[in-house]
């Protein structure tokens, strides 16, 4: 195994610094640096974008997207315990890491970052799917990004890229690929990862569309998919009546019949029933 850097082996890290992965914070640790080069590059070439990465806990992709010639990081982590650590990256790669110790939720990276930007990150698994989706609907587009690079467990991976009509169909499905050209660009086993999940991981590579595919506005879109598959097993009627009374009328509008279920209905169709509702609201 070939050294991707100077600084020491993540094991070694780890230990020195005492970081025990943490379930609660969705720690799961990637210690194969040559496999965390191959991860940075799916986000193609970074030696004119800034990086934003969340949760890069002892800096392993970190560590990765800097080897890779990323013109500069900014790490988000929340775990105190691993601030030392990024520290000694920002020393070993000078003006090319800034960390800042925060909860990505609450963070505002655009304070720090100097377009054009690219996302990658090994997610923490209990806000991977909420950081995607306030990625994937900001009320401007284009938005902040040129893409994402992140990972997932598979079976969000899957549902990522479902299409209609097939049981991982859903609301991640709809708003990745409303606004973005989403692909599986590698597998990971979980003996991968220290501790090893129970479950197999995946990298989607998300690319940015310079316009949405059909016209909606993100908030409604949002509101009718996640309302719509929250009851997947009902027909449409009954399952947007939360949305609105007069349901039935706009899935007619939209061209959907009444008594489709959701995993039936098209991007397009989707995005036409947003519009219709949008003045209501």
């Amino acid at each position: 195994m070939t050294a991707i850097d100077t600084l020491p082996p993540l094991r070694e890290v780890i230990a020195t610094h005492q970081l025990s992965a943490r379930k609660s914070l969705g720690q799961n640790f990637l210690l194969d640096l040559n496999l965390t080069a191959k991860i940075a590059r799916q986000a193609g070439d970074l030696s004119h974008c800034d990086v934003l990465e969340i949760g890069p806990g002892p800096g392993g992709l970190t560590r990765g997207l800097l080897a890779e010639g990323a013109r500069r990081v900014l790490a988000v982590e929340k775990d105190g315990r691993c601030i030392p650590a990024l520290a000694e990256i920002a020393d070993a790669y000078p003006n090319r890491l800034q960390v800042i110790e925060g909860d990505a939720l609450e963070v505002n990276p655009l304070e720090h970052l100097t377009p054009p930007i690219r996302v990658a990150a090994n997610l923490p698994y209990n806000i991977g799917t909420e950081l995607l989706v306030r990625w994937l609907t900001p009320k401007q587009w284009p938005p902040f990004w040129q893409s994402l690079t992140l990972m997932f467990q598979r079976e969000v991976a899957e549902r990522i890229v479902a299409l209609p009509g097939t049981k991982k169909y859903g609301r991640l499905a709809l708003l990745a690929q409303w606004r973005a050209e989403p692909n599986i660009v590698l597998s990971l086993p979980p003996g991968a990862f220290t501790p090893p999940p129970k479950v197999s991981s995946a990298v989607v590579h998300l690319t940015a569309l310079p316009e949405p595919r059909f016209p909606a506005d993100a908030g409604m879109l949002n509101k009718v998919v996640a309302a719509a598959f929250n009851q997947r097993r009902k027909m449409l009627r009954s399952a947007l009546k939360s949305v609105s009374p007069d349901i039935e009328d706009h899935l007619k509008e939209a061209g959907i019949p009444p008594t489709e279920r959701a995993e039936q209905v098209s991007l397009e169709g989707f995005c036409a029933l947003a519009r219709s509702l949008e003045p209501q609201i």
